[in-house]
């Protein structure tokens, strides 16, 4: 099994900045795709960031310029650096991970940590 531990979420101020950290640990053998998701009330969840094994990154337009996804590859940890948040950004975020656990890739989900931004 996979475990995800997710990080960081808060309550934070229109303009202000959190990271999130999501540490993978478990029967993992190699992992492909990092990333995260968010759900805001009513909505559906959606795509914030991802990296893949090789650094790319791949953002939502409403993120870009704003957030930044990295990752360790030593650690299986991967990261959001949130700036300039606003309170459309308020959500549940997920971490996501595509990983090989034997005999195939799988996908993995956070339990998901609440930002909230508001003044």
């Amino acid at each position: 099994q996979v475990q995800l531990v997710e990080s960081g979420g808060g309550l934070v101020q229109p303009g202000g900045s959190l990271r999130l950290s999501c540490a993978a640990s478990g029967s993992i053998f190699s992992i492909n795709l990092m990333g995260w998701y968010r759900q805001a009330p009513g909505k559906q969840r959606e795509l914030v960031a991802t990296v893949s094994s090789g650094g790319n990154t791949n953002y939502a337009d409403s993120v870009k310029g704003r957030f930044t996804a990295s990752r360790d590859n030593a650690k299986n940890t991967v990261y959001l650096q949130m700036n300039s948040l606003e309170p459309g950004d308020t959500a549940v975020y997920y971490c996501y991970v595509r990983c090989y656990v034997f005999p195939t890739w799988r996908d993995y989900w956070g339990q998901g940590t609440q930002v909230t931004v508001s003044s």
